[in-house]
Formats: C-alpha cells, sequence, structure tokens
C-alpha cells in the first residue's frame, strides 16, 4: 500500500502514542490520497515512549510508507508520572498483533525539533493532528512559539462533552496530561476537538473484522487483528468486541468534515480535583449566572464535534484502505 499524496493534499504532522488505534489511524493516513504526512511524532500514553516508536516504525512497514521521519518526544506528562495504557493496549502496545520488527529508525533529534524543523520548513500551513497526550505540542507551543504562525489548527482525539473512559468525567488522552491540553488550547491555534462523543460511535461490525482477519490480505490481517482487539473493563468482566476505528476518525474528520455536527463552543480544561482532565464544555445557548455576574473566568473557543454519521465513516475508513468489499458481507 504506497502511498500517493494528491497535489492539494493537507500537509500533516501526527503526534501519536501508537497504540490499537493510533495503528489504525496511521495506516488510514498513509491510505489516503487528501493527506500528506510530513512527519510523526511519538509519546508516552498508551505505551512506555520506547513502545510507541518501535510501533510506529512497524505499523509503517505494513502500510509499505515511503520515508516519513519519526521522533522520539516525552516520556512522561508535563507534571504527572507516565501511567499504563496496558490493560487496554496490551503490554506491547497493539493487543495480541505481532509485528516482526522493523529497519526503520527514529530520528536524532526529539520530536519537538522535528515538528519545529518541519513547520518552518512547509511551504503551506500545516495541521497538526494529535491522538495521543499532547504532552510533545504543549513543549513545542513554548518552547517555540513561532510556529504558530505556519499552523493552519490543532486537530486533537481527546475530551468529551459527556462521559469519560479514564475517569467518569475525564478522557484518557486529556486526562494523562490535562496542563499540556490547557497550553494548547490557550496558544491561539484553532483547535478542533473529536472527542469520546464520536469517537464511542464508529465501530466496524464484529463479522467485518473477523472477514478480514481470516483475509490472505496482510494489510487486511492487521486491520481485522486491531479491530478485533478485545478489552475487558474490570474483574470479572467479559473481553467485549467494540470495532472502533477510534483515532482513525479523527482523521476521518480531517478529510470528510460533512459527516460530522459540530458547533464552536466555549472549552476549558479542569486541572484540580476529581474533575481533573475533563473537559467542560459550554453548551448552553443562554448566558447563566456565572456570566451575567462575571465569575465564569476565562474559555476558550473550538470547534467541537457533536455528532457523526456513523456508516460514512466506516464506508470512507474501509475504502480508503481498500477492504470496503468487506462490508457488505452478511453474518
Amino acid at each position: 500500500m504506497t502511498h500517493f499524496a494528491a497535489p492539494e493534499a493537507i500537509p500533516v504532522i501526527l503526534d501519536v502514542d501508537t497504540g490499537v488505534d493510533d495503528a489504525l489511524a496511521l495506516l488510514f493516513a498513509f491510505a489516503h490520497p487528501g493527506i500528506n504526512v510530513l512527519g510523526i511524532s511519538c509519546v508516552a500514553g498508551n505505551a512506555s515512549l520506547e513502545r510507541v516508536v518501535e510501533n510506529t516504525l512497524r505499523i509503517l512497514d505494513v502500510a509499505d510508507a515511503p520515508y516519513i521521519p519519526v521522533a522520539a518526544g516525552a516520556r512522561r506528562p508535563l507534571l504527572e508520572p507516565a501511567r499504563s495504557a496496558a490493560h487496554v493496549h496490551g503490554e506491547g502496545g497493539l493487543g495480541t498483533l505481532q509485528l516482526p520488527p522493523s529497519d526503520r529508525h527514529a530520528e536524532p533529534i526529539s520530536s519537538i525539533e522535528l515538528m519545529h524543523k518541519l513547520i518552518q520548513a512547509s511551504p503551506h500551513p500545516v495541521t497538526l493532528v494529535a491522538l495521543a497526550p499532547q504532552t510533545n505540542l504543549a513543549l513545542l507551543l513554548r518552547q517555540y512559539p513561532d510556529v504558530v504562525d505556519n499552523i493552519e489548527r490543532i486537530v486533537f482525539m481527546g475530551g468529551s462533552t459527556t462521559v469519560g473512559n479514564a475517569t467518569a468525567v475525564a478522557e484518557f488522552n486529556v486526562w494523562h496530561d490535562p496542563e499540556a491540553a490547557a497550553i494548547v488550547l490557550d496558544s491561539g491555534v484553532p483547535t478542533f476537538m473529536y472527542g469520546l462523543d464520536v469517537f464511542n460511535q464508529v465501530a466496524i461490525p464484529e463479522h467485518v473484522a473477523s472477514a478480514l482477519m481470516h483475509s490472505d490480505s496482510d494489510l487486511a490481517y492487521v486491520v481485522g487483528q486491531l479491530l478485533g482487539n478485545r478489552i475487558a473493563l474490570g474483574s470479572g468482566r467479559n473481553a467485549d468486541y467494540t470495532g472502533l476505528i477510534g483515532d482513525a476518525g479523527a482523521l476521518c474528520a480531517l478529510v470528510d468534515p460533512g459527516a460530522l455536527q459540530t458547533a464552536m463552543l466555549p472549552l476549558r480544561v479542569q486541572l484540580s480535583g476529581y474533575g481533573r482532565g475533563q473537559t467542560l464544555v459550554d453548551k448552553r445557548t443562554h448566558p447563566g449566572e456565572d456570566i451575567m455576574h462575571g465569575l465564569a473566568g476565562e474559555w476558550e473557543a473550538a470547534e467541537v464535534a457533536l455528532d457523526v454519521d456513523v456508516d460514512r465513516y466506516v464506508r470512507l475508513f474501509l475504502d480508503t484502505l481498500g477492504l470496503g468489499s468487506a462490508l457488505p458481507l452478511s453474518k
């Protein structure tokens, strides 16, 4: 699956913590002609930084991607210790999927230096797509604030307007480093939040994933294995099939925004108490007492995805990877 970006393709830098759904997103990015991946920044999150880098390089092999610079960034959040997500992504980060080591190598510079270099060199404004805790992006924006002049916008998978998954109210990527998310939101760069409201909807039917796993195609097998990763959410509970394309949905949003219902809304990140890591989204249509009495404080405005045409993104995902023939299979 060789990547051919169209001349008008969106120049993108991906910031990943390559676990199961980051892998699906990487495969989609390299298959879609409307996305021109300039480089990949790695951060600890779903797995350790070393595993994230290695997983990323191995997935690039699966994608038959051309040379793309990959660099390692932060090993831990700005303030908190790193926390394992092995209960979701497995100890290796890719569930039960085993891939051979890659001959590719990470760049000898940090991902912050790589992003700065790529942004400064791009003839067109770059879109940053954060599929991970936003530690690297926060460090970039603090160390090189001049990059904002050549950033089109930041699309991030993270947050929620309703429930969380890391806690009752906080989504994992933001919860893992809330200070970083707050810095990015406050940077002045336009931001787009692809949160759990849509993330948890876009799923591939189990019979399709099973068909992919039993395909003769190496790519189909890998995608099927990733989709089929089962998560045991708590002691004594069954490991249920979800089939979520996860982070890949944020890239679907990049190339097909019309499938989403979105709104520009006030947004802030909660930094203390049990609500730490929660994205507070103000969906009120009329000002409340906090606003009327000057108690609301500062909020940033962000475009927030609220709902999604699930079938449209399922088809987009599978068709982009050349796997759409598996979609109509009956159960």
